[in-house]
C-alpha cells in the first residue's frame, strides 16, 4: 500500500512539473523554461521554503521576506512555495510532502527536529529534488547544501561576554543560571558546546541548567522562576540564555521576583527588536547579531542556481560540515556580539533595524544615550 502511495505522489509531482514547464514556455510566470545547456535557455520554477516556527520573530520578520525578495530579484520567473511548521515536526513533514507534490525544483528546509527531518530529505532524494539545509543542519541525511552561522562561535561569544562582564564586576567566582535552547534543534547543542567550552575555563559555577522545549519564552520564564526559588534572589550573579525570546522570559521572572535585571547580566541571540531594546535599556546585557539578511540572500542565491541547474556561484561555499552522513558543502557566516556600545555600528548600520523601529517613546532616552537617532 505504501508503494502505491509513493507511485501516486511521484506521478502528481511529474504532472505538476510538466504544467510548470508549459506555463513558462508560453510566457507565464512561476514555471520553468527550457533547461540550461547549449541552447542558452535557463530553467526556473518553484522553490520550496519550509521554516520551523514563529515563536522566534526572525523567521517571519526577516528570513521569509528577505529570501523571497532575493529570489524575485535573481529569478523573476521563479516562485516560492512557503510554509511555517509552528514547531510541529509532523506538520513540517506534511508541508514537505505538499511542496514536493507541487513539483518544487529545490527544497530549502529549516527543520523543526534535526533528526526526524531526515525522512523529509529521504523523500526529496527519491524524487531527485535537491535539499538545502537552512540555518539548522539536518543530521544523518543526504542533504545537498547547508547554510548557517558558526553556531559554536555563537555560544562562545555569549559566554565570553558574560564571563568578561561578571569578572569586571568582581563576580567572576559566582553562580549563574543556564537556559539552553530546544533539545530537538541541532543548533542548540552547538550553542551549548561553545558556551561550555568557555565557562569550563572560567571560575563561574552553573547553579541550575535547563534545556527549553520549543525555545519557548514562557517555559524559560517558568524555568527561571524555579531557579530563583532554588537558589534564592541573591544566589546567582547572571544568566546564560541562548536566545532573545527566552531572555525576555528570564528577565520577566527576575522582575517578578523583585530583582533588577541590570544587576544580573543576561545573554541572548538573534538581535530581535525587543532584545535590542532591552540591551539599550540595560535589562539585557548582550545579544548575538547574525546577519539574517545575508543568510537569507545567500540561501536564495544557492536555491536559484540549483533550481536553474546552474553552477553554484563562485566563492559561496566556504566549508564542509559533517552531519553524520556526509561532509556537506556549506556556507558558514560569522556572528557578532552586540552590547549597548555597538548597537549603532552593527544592527542599525546594516539596516537590520532602523532607529524608528527601535526608538519608540519608551526607548527614546536609551537610544539618545547610545547615539542612535
Amino acid at each position: 500500500m505504501r508503494s502505491r502511495g509513493w507511485i501516486t505522489l511521484n506521478a502528481v509531482a511529474l504532472v505538476a512539473a510538466s504544467v510548470a514547464l508549459a506555463a513558462c514556455g508560453s510566457g507565464g510566470s512561476g514555471g520553468t523554461s527550457g533547461a540550461s545547456g547549449a541552447s542558452g535557455g535557463s530553467a526556473s520554477g518553484t522553490i520550496g521554503l519550509l521554516l520551523p516556527e514563529s515563536k522566534t520573530p526572525r523567521y517571519e520578520s526577516q528570513d521569509k521576506p528577505q529570501f523571497e525578495a532575493k529570489v524575485k530579484a535573481l529569478c523573476p520567473d521563479c516562485s516560492v512555495s512557503y510554509a511555517n511548521a509552528n514547531q510541529d515536526a509532523d506538520t513540517q513533514q506534511q508541508q514537505a510532502e505538499a511542496a514536493l507534490t507541487k513539483g518544487v525544483k529545490v527544497l530549502v528546509l529549516d527543520p523543526v527536529d534535526a533528526a526526524s527531518a531526515a525522512s523529509i530529505v529521504a523523500m526529496a532524494n527519491r524524487q531527485n529534488v535537491p535539499v538545502i539545509s537552512y540555518d539548522r543542519l539536518v543530521s544523518k541525511a543526504d542533504v545537498d547544501y547547508y547554510i548557517s552561522f558558526d553556531n559554536v562561535r555563537v555560544g562562545e561569544l555569549q559566554a565570553q561576554s558574560l564571563v568578561k562582564r561578571l569578572g569586571s564586576e568582581g563576580e567572576g567566582n559566582g553562580t549563574i543560571v543556564m537556559v539552553n535552547g530546544a533539545p530537538t534543534d541541532s543548533n542548540a547543542a552547538q550553542f551549548k558546546r561553545g558556551a561550555n567550552s568557555v565557562l569550563a575555563k572560567s571560575n563561574l559555577k552553573i547553579g541550575k541548567e535547563y534545556d527549553t522545549p520549543d525555545w519557548s519564552p514562557d517555559q524559560a520564564q517558568t524555568e527561571m522562576q524555579q531557579a530563583i526559588t532554588a537558589l534564592g534572589n541573591s544566589g546567582f550573579v547572571g544568566a546564560y540564555v541562548a536566545n532573545d525570546g527566552m531572555a525576555g522570559g528570564v528577565i520577566a521572572a527576575m522582575k517578578g521576583a523583585g530583582i533588577d535585571p541590570s544587576t544580573r547580566p543576561t545573554t541572548g541571540q538573534d538581535a530581535d527588536l525587543a532584545g535590542i531594546q532591552r540591551v539599550l535599556a540595560g535589562d539585557q546585557y548582550m545579544t548575538v547579531y547574525k546577519a539574517i539578511k545575508t543568510e537569507a540572500e545567500k540561501a536564495a542565491q544557492l536555491a536559484v542556481a540549483v533550481a536553474k541547474g546552474q553552477a553554484v556561484p563562485s566563492g559561496l561555499i566556504n566549508r564542509r560540515v559533517d552531519n553524520g552522513t556526509k561532509q556537506v558543502p556549506s556556507v558558514i557566516l560569522t556572528p557578532v556580539a552586540v552590547t549597548k556600545a555597538n548597537v549603532e555600528s552593527t544592527v542599525v548600520k546594516d539596516g537590520f533595524w532602523t532607529p524608528a523601529q527601535i526608538c519608540t517613546p519608551t526607548y527614546k532616552a536609551a537610544c539618545n544615550a547610545a547615539g542612535i537617532k
